[in-house]
């Protein structure tokens, strides 16, 4: 069996208000939440559990792959809630998106998305 990727927890300050972020942009499914975590489904099966770090933390880059028509409907989204985003991850062009990788894409959203 080849290895498949399965889940990552992402920290957060306020677990279930990122959860709704991301849910939101990503459209993912609702999962159970258990334990410490606040869970969301991609369309692959795999789980993004949310949780607060209880410790300090290094930040992480999560990349996702959207296509086009989904692109557009998560970004509208970010512009109309005035989210601090940046093309590049040395944030160098804000409020911009890349195009680098035959594709369209945004660096980093606040780092952590809104709530941490």
């Amino acid at each position: 069996m080849t290895a498949t990727f399965n889940h990552t927890i992402i920290a957060a300050n306020d677990p279930t208000a990122s959860a709704a972020f991301y849910q939101r942009l990503l459209e993912a499914n609702d999962a159970p939440v258990w334990g410490p975590f606040v869970n969301l489904q991609l369309d692959d099966g795999v789980l993004l559990q949310f949780a607060d770090p209880a410790v300090e933390f290094t930040p992480v880059h999560i990349a996702f792959l959207l296509d086009d028509d989904h692109f557009d409907r998560a970004y509208a989204q970010i512009q109309a809630d005035d989210i601090e985003h940046w093309a590049d991850p040395q944030r160098r062009k804000p409020g911009q998106t890349n195009t680098e990788h035959n594709g369209r894409g945004l660096s980093e959203i606040r780092c952590f998305g809104p709530h941490g």
